[in-house]
């Protein structure tokens, strides 16, 4: 076996050079679109509805909407997702997985890509695997702008009892819009899947702070031991093909500094469930819960509480008045890629990590103590 690690093992060594934080460039490009920040909003239906879609555009990031979800079940699925708010701990699966039942509905495919799409954002939507020869033609036609397919885990070959399973390579040639596509954590698995074609990966199994894959299965690689394994594959694959096609570490970020190490990993850009779950946009009340919690036999996920005690704006560009990392995301960026001398996110790609198990213990015996008190 080998080590691989986690946030909170490793840091970030400043660079020789430093430069003003305003001065750095930020942007991520998935096929055609470029956004001003490299943050996406996961795709659970207690995160991003269509007007977070639209608060997130506005913010220069990217929000992705679950199409398997409440949103495309019910005309309104307000009255479920304050009844799974109310719940017990206990009950909330269960009330999921029967709320779940329901079928997609065409029509609300149609109309949530619409309203995405009315309010002047870029419409990116979430299906998993089985479900997408069958609703990818729709999601195009109805003028979704970015198509992403996730599921667990995903591999660019998939042994099925189906005449054939679904070919990433035959999709991209079929569809005319980037497809994005996750979760994955190796090195063959990640330049598989960039050859045939995908526009963008998601990287990571299992971290999210609502997700049980880890103790349901006991599979996944701690996140930057992952973005490292599958940035090495997107360097090879440029090296190539020349083309790049960037990552995007998906889950287990919690602060600025989770943010800024996964970019010193590799990272092109992020992914976050929890963080934007607590935002008083989110349309959770409080909670969020991950794509697989609802599995009718198999759930791999839990209701999480996180609270709403921030929005958007204070999350991703303060101001703040806390000393934890959980607001200003991306100043704390801007802020760690000046000290590392890194003008552009490909430079901070660069930057040296070290092993630090004790990197958030040294020197904070008076923190620890006040936080018992």
């Amino acid at each position: 076996m080998r080590r691989a690690y986690g946030f909170d093992e490793v840091a970030i060594v400043p660079g020789t050079v430093t430069i003003n934080p305003e001065l750095t460039e930020l942007g991520l490009d998935i096929g055609p679109h470029h956004f001003a920040i490299p943050f996406l909003a996961s795709a659970m239906d207690a995160v991003v509805d269509p007007s977070f879609a639209i608060a997130m555009h506005k913010a220069g990031g990217l929000a992705v909407l679950n199409l398997e979800g409440v949103w495309t079940k019910y005309d309104d699925p307000g009255s479920i997702l304050q009844e799974v708010a109310s719940v017990s701990r206990d009950e909330a699966t269960a009330l999921l997985q029967h709320a779940y039942q329901q079928p997609i509905r065409e029509d609300l495919i149609r109309r949530r890509i619409q309203e995405i799409k009315a309010g002047g954002a870029v419409a990116a939507v979430s299906v998993t695997p089985m479900n997408t020869k069958r609703w990818a033609p729709l999601i195009q036609e109805a003028g979704a702008d970015i198509l992403v397919v996730q599921s667990t885990v995903t591999t660019a070959r998939h042994v099925s009892t189906s005449v054939e399973g679904l070919r990433f390579e035959k999709l991209v040639k079929e569809i005319h819009i980037p497809v994005v596509v996750g979760n994955t954590v190796g090195f063959e698995a990640t330049l598989e899947l960039m050859r045939t074609g995908v526009a963008a990966v998601l990287v990571g199994v299992g971290p999210g702070a609502a997700c049980t894959s880890r103790e349901v299965l006991g599979i996944g690689v701690p996140q930057v031991t992952a973005t490292i394994d599958c940035a090495a594959a997107r360097d090879y694959y440029f090296k190539e093909s020349g083309r790049y096609v960037p990552i995007i570490t998906d889950g287990g970020i919690r602060t600025g500094g989770d943010v800024c190490k996964c970019f010193a990993a590799g990272a092109d850009g992020v992914m976050m469930g929890s963080p934007f779950a607590a935002t008083t946009e989110a349309p959770g009340r409080g909670y969020h819960w991950g794509m697989a919690t609802p599995h009718a036999h198999l759930p791999r996920g839990t209701r999480v509480a996180v609270g709403v005690n921030t929005t958007l704006q204070k999350l991703l560009y303060g101001p703040t008045s806390r000393t934890d990392g959980t607001e200003n995301l991306v100043g704390a960026l801007r802020t760690a890629m000046g000290m590392c001398g890194a003008r552009t996110i490909k430079e901070f790609q660069k930057a040296e990590m070290v092993i630090a198990p004790a990197i958030k213990t040294e020197g904070k015996i008076y923190q620890f103590a006040q936080a018992g008190t």
